[in-house]
């Protein structure tokens, strides 16, 4: 202002500021996208290391944005939409990957396992409690979208760089592509692999191209559900050979060939397993013992229920979709054909189960209607003593009655394995009212979990008790007209397996009336209810048939 008055000059940020913020974004994108196009798959090979590679995925992108006449804008722009959206989308995929590998020695399926969404927020909030549940799921969520959100962001403020600067981002690239390929003919590895890379582009491939193959298989799989050839035997010709018999068939949750053999901890089970052995001798009892080969591995033990039921492999949610509202015949409606009362036992449910409907059961036993009185042991709602006790005043002890057959799962051997319950004596159970303080005396998640070796000693200790409470079960109450088929429903978790471990779970047939074993002896299982090494080893969808095949006629087994 002039006549003496005093100037105002508005300030404006330095123009060297601004530069250095602008360069300090762009640097960021970048170092997200390389984060994107080099992140592992698996959870051991996560290390800083795996990111000091050249992926040839961000060359070819800057080759063909180059390549764009000017008047193209419009489409440069779309095609960094687009692939920062795929990056984005293959980003999560892979670290989904991690998550699947190590709970279910899987990679992530994006076709079938969105169907697992609502298992996982339900065992999530289980297993750790519905306020922390609820606070891992919304950062997962906000993780998930901040990751479809600022990779094509990323890739659009690079692509916006690299045309303004058009001629020195041509010759980094040229000067790139020639090292990218001097590094691939030779082949030259770093400590997470070959340094010249281009793994988003094959992942991506692989996850596109299998589409077809699965919803060919799908499409077979729905035909194989409808045609079931028991259908039309006779309900005389059924089961001729248990006829009389109470038929339980137990799962027991997480008990897989690790807990058997080669663990750390299988010495500490197999004690239990021999000294059942001889608990289960003294009352007249033996057994005998092999493999089944589960369709699932970690989780999703309705996947094996279903398979083992229904004679097919059930080893995806759409599969069992399918079976669930099919017409194939389930063990338990064979059994209910055949004239048994036929129940199910399933303690985790806290809700109806609308999906029961499909095996036919008279009844459906939940956590809600058997009466117990105790406090809940972490995601198992009671305990495994109590469930067995249960069951036997309800349905076994109850006179006169028909025989009956049920499925029952025993959950103290889910996971995290912890608050695993002390065992005591059977006329102690009661309503369970007597479990009351017990919990808080005992190691919770997070006593465990920070220590992969107490993770797998409490998943010993919880396949220990679950095996004690049922040879409990059978030397207190167990008769001439009892007779289980004991079996895991799937490995527990890779954390507890190992990696690449298979997907066998022990299975044992039990009774008192040596006639039942005799009809199997030409399976080859061996005596006891540990499986020997060489035990054979069958998918669990050919037990239903070999099973019927076994006990009374059928038009499909061959034994």
């Amino acid at each position: 202002m002039n006549g003496g008055g005093v100037r105002l000059v508005q300030r404006r940020p330095r123009p060297g500021a601004r530069a250095v913020g602008a360069n300090l974004l762009t640097a960021l994108a970048g170092l997200l996208v390389l984060a994107a196009l080099t992140t592992p798959d698996r959870l051991q090979d996560l290390r800083p290391a795996a990111y000091l590679r050249l992926p040839l995925e961000a060359l070819v992108y800057l080759a063909v944005v180059l390549a764009l006449p000017p008047r193209l804008a419009r489409l440069r722009t779309a095609l960094a939409v687009v692939a920062g959206l795929v990056l984005g989308l293959a980003a999560v995929s892979r670290v989904l990957d991690m998550g699947f590998l190590e709970a279910l020695n899987r990679p992530f399926d994006p076709l079938i396992d969105w169907h697992y969404a609502g298992a996982l927020v339900e065992t999530l909030r289980s297993s750790a409690g519905d306020r922390l549940g609820t606070t891992l799921l919304v950062v997962a969520v906000v993780a998930v979208v901040a990751l479809l959100v600022l990779l094509p962001l990323a890739v659009l403020r690079l692509t916006r760089v690299a045309v303004r600067r058009r001629r020195a981002t041509s010759r980094v690239v040229a000067g790139l592509a020639s090292l990218w390929l001097v590094l691939a003919l030779l082949q030259v590895g770093g400590p997470a692999g070959t340094l010249a890379t281009s793994q988003t582009a094959g992942y991506v491939y692989g996850q596109v191209s299998r589409i077809p193959t699965q919803l060919r298989d799908q499409r077979e799989f729905e035909q194989a559900a409808r045609d079931d050839p028991l259908r039309d035997v006779p309900a005389h010709r059924l089961l001729t050979g248990l006829r009389g018999k109470d038929v339980l068939f137990v799962f027991v949750e997480s008990y897989g060939r690790v807990a058997v053999e080669g663990s750390s901890f299988s010495p500490g089970v197999d004690a239990v397993l021999a000294q059942g052995d001889e608990q289960l001798r003294r009352a007249g009892f033996t057994s005998r013992s092999a493999y089944l080969t589960s369709p699932t591995f970690g989780a999703l033990s309705w996947l094996a229920h279903v398979t083992l039921q229904t004679g097919l492999w059930a080893d995806s949610q759409p599969r069992y979709d399918v079976l669930v509202t099919s017409r194939r015949l389930t063990l338990s409606r064979i059994f209910g054909r055949a004239g048994w009362r036929t129940v199910a036992d399933v303690p985790a449910n806290t809700r109806d189960w609308p999906q029961g409907a499909f095996y036919g059961y008279d009844h459906v036993y939940d956590s809600r209607n058997v009466g117990y009185r105790g406090p809940r042991f972490g995601y198992p709602t009671m305990p495994d003593q109590f469930t067995l006790d249960a069951f036997h005043r309800l349905e076994l002890a109850p006179r006169p009655r028909r025989p009956v057959m049920a499925e029952i799962d025993l959950i103290t051997s889910h996971a995290p394995w912890s608050r695993t319950p002390r065992m005591i004596p059977p006329s102690a159970v009661g309503d369970g009212s007597v479990y009351e303080g017990m919990p808080e005396t005992l190691p919770s998640e997070t006593d465990i979990w920070p220590s992969p070796s107490r993770v797998r000693q409490a998943y010993g200790a919880a396949i220990e008790y679950s095996l004690r409470s049922l040879v409990s079960f059978v030397t207190t109450y167990g008769d001439d007209d009892l007779v289980l088929v004991v079996l895991g429903d799937h490995q527990p978790a890779t954390i507890v397996s190992g990696e690449d471990a298979g997907h066998d779970v022990p299975v044992s047939i039990i009774a008192r009336d040596p006639s039942v074993l005799r009809a199997v002896r030409h399976w080859g299982w061996a005596p006891g209810l540990r499986p020997a090494s060489d035990a054979p080893v069958w998918r669990m969808d050919r037990f239903r048939d070999r099973f019927l095949a076994a006990y009374g006629a059928s038009q499909t087994g061959t034994g």
